[in-house]
């Protein structure tokens, strides 16, 4: 039997697909993060299945076990506390191991936090950047908002709630006037989601929220790179749509592009 990687939901219990709720019941055993959000989320649905935890601290010490399950014809899902596994979750590890041991894997998709805040935050673009979960030290993250500085694409991040202020207050030093939003308990019935400048993101959660963050910053002029005309216009009109002032962008993104101020704000009227 392939190794069956399920996406649960990240907030409402009501996304997950039919899909995922078929390999669950089917299951001769589940792997989980935490049994006791996993069993919450079975309970809903009226599922009765064996848990096995599953995480960052016994990951490898369970890989042989699973392996040996998978190899012995038992239907193994695996399922993380929210979202896809593997993905800033424990299961990357077992996923590879299952591959070279020429073991199948199956990937039954579902409720994605990043794409989520993405489209909600109304910063989405034709590509992006993922970057994980920003950096607890503070060398690190000012490293990360260096290179974060000369991407003029989307970007989303996860952050916890306690160091959102700190974080916040790092990017804002270094660009102050690029669109963003602070997007929390996503699904969930107290979901927010927060627009506006850095600056601005950075007063408004000075102090620390509750619940989970997804952080998404959106379209600026990359720092160091030349910019056309069309992307210069782009990031006049993401300003605007963040709430800046027509002339105030154009002057911003005048300064960063060297695109005549004048033409940006004529442009964009």
């Amino acid at each position: 039997m392939p190794l069956a990687v399920c996406a649960t939901p990240i907030g409402n219990l009501g996304d997950v697909t039919l899909r995922v709720l078929e390999e669950l019941r089917a299951a001769d055993v589940v792997l989980c993060e935490d049994t006791r959000r996993t069993r919450v989320l079975l309970d809903r649905h009226g599922i009765d299945a064996r848990l096995l935890s599953y995480h960052r601290h016994n990951e490898a010490a369970r890989e042989r076990e699973v392996l040996g399950r998978l190899s012995a014809g038992e239907r193994v899902a695996l399922v993380s506390d929210a979202g896809l596994p593997g993905v800033n979750d424990p299961g990357a590890r077992l996923i590879s191991a299952a591959l070279e041991a020429g073991v199948a894997v199956t990937v039954l998709p579902g409720p994605s936090a990043v794409e989520t805040a993405l489209v909600a935050s109304g910063l989405v673009g034709d590509r992006f950047q993922f970057a994980g979960y920003l950096p607890r030290r503070a060398g690190e993250l000012r490293a990360l908002v260096e290179e974060l500085a000369r991407w003029s694409h989307p970007v989303v991040a996860f952050e916890s709630p306690r160091r959102l202020p700190s974080s916040l207050a790092v990017l804002a030093e270094a660009m102050p006037e690029r669109p963003a939003a602070v997007c929390r308990e996503l699904t969930k019935l107290h979901e927010e989601v927060v627009r506006g400048t850095l600056a601005e993101l950075a007063r408004r959660f000075a102090e620390a929220p509750r619940g989970e963050v997804t952080l998404v910053l959106g379209a600026w002029p990359a720092v160091g790179e030349g910019v056309g005309e069309e992307a210069a216009l782009a990031a006049v009109a993401a300003l605007v749509a963040a709430g800046a002032g027509r002339r105030r962008a154009a002057e911003i993104v005048s300064r960063l592009t060297g695109t005549s101020r004048n033409t940006l704000y004529r442009a964009t009227l």
